[in-house]
């Protein structure tokens, strides 16, 4: 923990009212300015105690607190950074430790998660025995999503019409495995605005769950492999379609101590800075688009996702009550603290609700799975897609 960096706080207060956690249950210990404090405890000499880790485990990483800070504070740092000293000093209880190795033995590789497709429909139901065994085994059947069939998609999309750029394309994991529907998308939709989309088969995991819960071998590991493959494929830019994602690859830098020889750009931005030449066809819906706070706080992208959306004629774009408020996913804090995620997503699903759109747009896989989750569990229904998804419609002039 930088200890300039948690002088940096004046606390204001600021942060207080965004905090998803303070917002919870008011408690100061976890607000930002609160576990600041505890950090500088620790700095100081105080041990890391079960309680102390247990605020730190409570925050989303949402960073709404960097959006709203006055001063600067780099809580998006500093909070990363005491998640190594948690898991380099914590000891976690036994049942705690398994289900983390669950977790991370499992949603970082494509390979494993591959295995669980064929057994998603029973996902539901397994759900009440899954919660006798543990909480967070029963929230991540109750997360599973309906998975479309696997779409391979070639080392190569040629671009539609003149070329415009040449980009790669991450894949992700879960992305991959669970909503291919989305890859398939994006990959299309670059193509139509005049991209050769290369999209290399041996990638892997950016890193991005693991560097999100302080495992730094692992982040670096998976990080120093993408980017030997990205790199490998001779490609100045590489486009993300999840949020969490490319925030973290935004980061490599600091990670790995060395920039990677491309830069990292979220779908919208790249489509944004481009701009279009693909026809849109009119899709007469209304919308409600949800601010992953990966794309939102950490990465700054709010506009150009609007931006795309309302070009799109007969679209009608709605707004979310509260929508830089956490829906409750954060990577796998829905899985890791199920009961404050469960909350954040009611919250989020009541807030989708007062919209009255046909469809809810987001731009991460985690949101789309948490949100709908809960709208399934309020006893709503909505429609889920993937703004590349909403894109392909238009460009193709199909409905969605």
């Amino acid at each position: 923990m930088d200890p300039e960096l948690i002088n940096d706080c004046v606390h204001c207060g600021f942060c207080l009212p965004t905090c998803p956690t303070y917002v919870l249950w008011g408690e100061e210990m976890d607000s930002p300015r609160g576990r600041i404090h505890l950090m500088k405890q620790h700095v100081e000499g105080t041990p890391i105690t079960p309680e102390m880790a247990g605020h730190f485990d409570a925050c989303l990483g949402c960073m709404a607190c960097v959006t709203a800070c006055p001063s600067g504070v780099q809580y998006d740092r500093l909070i990363e950074q005491t998640r190594v000293e948690v898991e380099r000093e914590h000891v976690r209880e036994p049942a705690e430790r398994a289900v983390r190795g669950v977790v991370f033995g499992l949603f970082p590789y494509p390979r494993r998660l591959r295995l669980l497709r064929p057994t998603m429909w029973l996902a539901e139901r397994m759900a009440p025995f899954l919660d006798r065994v543990s909480p967070s085994l029963g929230a991540m059947a109750r997360l599973a999503p309906r998975v479309e069939r696997r779409q391979r998609l070639p080392r190569v999309v040629r671009a539609r019409g003149e070329r415009r750029a040449v980009v790669g394309m991450l894949t992700g994991c879960v992305q991959r495995e669970f909503f291919p529907q989305v890859n398939a998308a994006t990959a299309r939709v670059l193509a139509l605005e005049g991209c050769d989309v290369v999209i290399p088969p041996e990638q892997g995991c950016c890193g991005a769950l693991s560097v999100h819960s302080g495992r730094g071998e692992q982040a670096r590991r998976l990080a120093l492999r993408t980017v030997r493959v990205f790199e490998r494929a001779g490609v100045d830019t590489v486009v993300v379609n999840s949020a969490g994602c490319g925030s973290s690859m935004k980061e490599y830098g600091e990670l790995l101590g060395h920039e990677p020889g491309f830069r990292v750009m979220d779908m919208s931005e790249f489509l944004a800075e481009l701009g279009p030449v693909a026809k849109r066809h009119p899709l007469p819906l209304t919308v409600a688009y949800h601010d992953a706070c990966h794309l939102a706080h950490a990465q700054g992208v709010r506009a150009q996702p609007r931006e795309l959306l309302s070009a799109i004629p007969e679209l009608e774009l709605r707004e979310i009550p509260e929508s830089a408020v956490c829906c409750g996913s954060a990577g796998t804090y829905n899985l890791l603290q199920p009961g404050a995620a469960r909350d954040l997503g009611d919250r989020k699903a009541r807030a989708v609700g007062t919209t009255g759109a046909e469809l809810l747009v987001s731009a991460n896989p985690g949101c789309t799975m948490q949100i709908a989750a809960a709208m399934r569990r309020g006893g709503g229904q909505i429609r889920v897609a993937h703004t590349a998804e909403v894109l392909d419609a238009s460009l193709r002039g199909v409905s969605l």
